[in-house]
């Protein structure tokens, strides 16, 4: 499991980038404070009033979105919140994700510089993440209650 900030939701489905869809083959299980699906709609809007995007190409981006995420969306609490933004000089916006990778005791993959320099233990790259999660989960070697002769 992974906290992901709605700049590598926006890089994987708007554009597709091969790093976030590696991400994505590394870690299935995304999750997001729900205020991902307000900064996605943000990005989409700017999108079509700049005309790159048509209004159904949005919603279909909109809607694909919210499936990669469905099930991993959380409300994070508000003081914690604040303490991180009043801390790290970052927006409330982005210590939302910060504060949930933090309560859930996951990484945040992001691609934002500012919150990579203020969060350096909770936060990574996706460059960072591929280089440093195998590509398959370990295997975990049950302990035995058995003592050895």
């Amino acid at each position: 499991m992974i906290v992901v900030d709605t700049n590598v939701i926006v890089h994987l489905v708007v554009e597709g980038r091969e790093d976030t869809r590696a991400v994505l083959e590394r870690d299935q299980d995304w999750i997001a404070p729900r205020l991902w699906r307000s900064e996605f709609r943000n990005v989409l809007a700017r999108l079509m009033r700049e005309h790159s995007v048509p209004f159904e190409q949005a919603v279909r981006l909109a809607l694909a979105g919210e499936a990669l995420l469905e099930g991993g969306e959380y409300d994070v609490p508000r003081l914690r919140v604040l303490e991180l933004a009043s801390q790290s000089g970052c927006t409330a916006y982005d210590c939302e994700f910060v504060a949930l990778a933090h309560d859930m005791d996951v990484p945040l993959v992001t691609l934002d510089n500012e919150v990579l320099k203020a969060f350096p233990r909770r936060a990574i790259s996706p460059e960072e993440f591929l280089a440093h999660v195998p590509e398959e989960p370990l295997p975990v070697v049950p302990e035995t209650s058995q003592s050895l002769p």
